[in-house]
C-alpha cells in the first residue's frame, strides 16, 4: 500500500551549515533503496517535505525525522493512502525557496513567505505540485 506524508519542521539553532545538502545527499542514497520518493522545500530555516512510498517505509523515515536533532517543531500536515505517486521521478527533489518568486508561495499561503504551519495539507501539496510543474525543483537524481 502506498502513502503520501507531508510534514513541516524548523531547522534547530544547532543545525550545522550545509545540513540541507547533507540531508539531500543522504536521502538520494537511502530513498531509492527503500522505495521512497519525494520533494523537500527549504527556506529561512523551514522545511516542507512530501514523502511517498510503502506505509512502513514512510512511517519509519518520518519517525527518524522526528528524532533528528537538526529538526524541531516537526508537524504532520497530511497523511493519506494513494493509488499512485505524484513525485515518482524524484528520489528527493529540492526547492530552494530563497530563489523562488514569492507570488507562487502567496497563491497558497497567507503571506509570500513559506510558513507551512499555517497551510492546509491540500494547499501544501498544491504548492509542491506547482513547483514541480514550473520546474522550480532541482536535483532529480
Amino acid at each position: 500500500m502506498l502513502v503520501r506524508l507531508l510534514y513541516a519542521s524548523q531547522a534547530t539553532q544547532n543545525c550545522p551549515e550545509g545540513a540541507v545538502e547533507s540531508i539531500v545527499a543522504k536521502a538520494r542514497t537511502f530513498n531509492p533503496a527503500h522505495g521512497i520518493t519525494g520533494i523537500l522545500c527549504y527556506g529561512d530555516g523551514v522545511f516542507l517535505q512530501a514523502l511517498e512510498g510503502g506505509r512502513a517505509a514512510v512511517n519509519d523515515l518520518y519517525c527518524h525525522i522526528i528524532r533528528d536533532e537538526r529538526h524541531e517543531r516537526v508537524e504532520l500536515l497530511d497523511y493519506t493512502e494513494i493509488a499512485e505517486r505524484r513525485f515518482a521521478g524524484w528520489t528527493l527533489g529540492r526547492v530552494d525557496l530563497s530563489k523562488l518568486n514569492a507570488t507562487v508561495v502567496l497563491k497558497y499561503a497567507e503571506q509570500p513567505k513559506l510558513n507551512p504551519y499555517t497551510m492546509t495539507g491540500k494547499a501544501a501539496l498544491a504548492l509542491l505540485e506547482e513547483l514541480m510543474a514550473t520546474a522550480s525543483i532541482i536535483g532529480r537524481a
